[in-house]
């Protein structure tokens, strides 16, 4: 599956009816959340001696690009667009691969 079918499957879970602004909004609340989640089991995991539970860090990856798909479809843009934007990005920002003096002399 690439990206962009992935965006159009995964939206067919969206509520219908929400205007591009509360699309917008619940994909900030959704990844600021989601992102927290995955976060806090992380955190459980190297501060609590909690285990790590891959299946469920995996379950929360795939909620985050759940949000990912419907900010893309807010802002009225393809995942796939914003993924080969930022790979473009990343090429021009560190062309020979990540560098921690690149990192450090970055103008972007």
């Amino acid at each position: 599956m690439n990206a962009d079918q992935y965006q159009q499957l995964a939206l067919r879970t969206l509520a219908a009816g929400l205007d591009a602004r509360e699309r917008l909004t619940n994909a900030a609340l959704g990844l600021s959340g989601e992102a927290g989640e995955f976060a806090d089991a992380v955190k459980k995991h190297l501060f609590h001696g909690h285990p790590l539970e891959r299946e469920a860090l995996l379950k929360e990856v795939g909620d985050i690009l759940w949000y990912a798909a419907l900010a893309c479809d807010a802002l009225d843009t393809s995942l796939g667009a914003v993924m080969a934007a930022n790979i473009e990005k990343l090429r021009r920002r560190y062309p020979e691969g990540f560098s921690s003096e690149r990192s450090q002399q970055r103008s972007e």
